[in-house]
């Protein structure tokens, strides 16, 4: 699926199943909270934290997957074409960093 195919799927899924989209500042609210999910399951699975009776069945798979779900909702929201943001980051990141990593002694 690209992402282009990702935001019409979402957006049909909200039109139909979900009634409406919740309001752009519901979201970014929705989104820091499944971060924190992403968070809490990285400090138990790659940090030093010991799993939580409620967090043993969770996949890191998953808690990315709703991450993706609200950012898309918000840039459908709010007009961006998530595809053509990418492509434009890219060339950013190869402008900005062609060599700034290479020459990170911290990366060598």
């Amino acid at each position: 699926m690209t992402l282009q195919e990702a935001q019409q799927n979402i957006d049909q899924w909200i039109k139909t199943t979900g009634v409406r989209y919740f309001s752009e500042l519901t979201n970014m609210a929705i989104l820091t909270e499944e971060v924190g999910e992403v968070a809490r399951l990285m400090s138990r699975i790659y940090g030093d934290q010991s799993f939580k009776e409620t967090d043993t069945n969770k996949k890191l798979s998953d808690e990315l997957a709703d991450v993706l779900w609200v950012l898309i909702c918000i840039a459908n929201q709010t007009g961006v074409d998530l595809t053509a943001a990418l492509e434009k980051n890219f060339e950013k990141k190869n402008i900005r960093d062609a060599e700034r990593h290479q020459q990170n002694e911290k990366l060598k």
